[in-house]
């Protein structure tokens, strides 16, 4: 079995089986903490269809405060598991995974190999932006390309200070050199170029775009 295959499975197994509680409706102050995506799906060889629904609380459940993500079929808990997780549903499966700055990856992959990614639930964060993006997409292009930019700066700017501190370790920094910046970076330039590289991180995060470089960058 390759790696993808022992990693899917690993997924697979995090799985454990709903109680068919309701799904909690998004309250006004849970739209910067809660991520909600839809898919309806039939049941292969019928025209029986399903609302499947992703709901991923990024503030963690109350009882050990770990991130989770709960599938909903018609309203009723199907399953719930750890993340990154694959929940098996008719004609394939849902991947969800999660970043720093909210879900990465939520995506219906069926039997045959097609991928598409679930719809956010409209008065969710994720579905507010694809509301922006529906209605002014030339200002969504621009959000969206300002924010990558800024993501891009911020990594232009940490990844040689983040070099300085690694080789500053004595045993690194016999083996390979130090590296020193050339000027001092001042902390109020960090402070700034933190706080809008968070900005630029969790834009893309809501369009599903964030990856290992918003990680870098802050």
């Amino acid at each position: 079995m390759g790696t993808e295959g022992w990693r899917d499975q690993r997924r697979e197994r995090r799985v454990r089986k709903g109680n068919g509680e309701p799904l909690p409706p998004l309250r006004w102050w849970q739209v910067a903490t809660r991520s909600l995506f839809q898919i309806h799906l039939s049941d292969p060889g019928t025209t029986m269809a399903a609302s499947y629904t992703v709901d991923v609380n990024h503030l963690g459940d109350r009882d050990d405060g770990a991130v989770r993500a709960r599938l909903y079929r018609d309203g009723r808990l199907l399953a719930l598991s750890s993340l990154p997780t694959r929940f098996p549903v008719p004609g394939g499966h849902i991947e969800v995974a999660v970043g720093t700055f909210g879900v990465r990856r939520c995506h219906f992959v069926a039997v045959t190999g097609d991928v598409r990614q679930l719809t956010p639930l409209p008065d969710s964060a994720e579905g507010r932006r694809a509301r922006l993006a529906a209605e002014r997409p030339g200002l969504s292009r621009a959000i969206g390309t300002t924010s990558t930019l800024v993501v891009l700066a911020g990594v232009g700017l940490a990844a040689p200070q983040l070099l300085e501190g690694i080789t500053a370790i004595p045993p690194i920094g016999q083996a390979v050199g130090a590296f020193e910046l050339a000027i001092e970076i001042p902390l109020v330039v960090n402070i700034a170029a933190g706080v809008a590289t968070v900005a630029g991180s969790i834009e893309r995060a809501l369009r599903l775009r964030s990856n290992w470089l918003d990680d870098l960058a802050n």
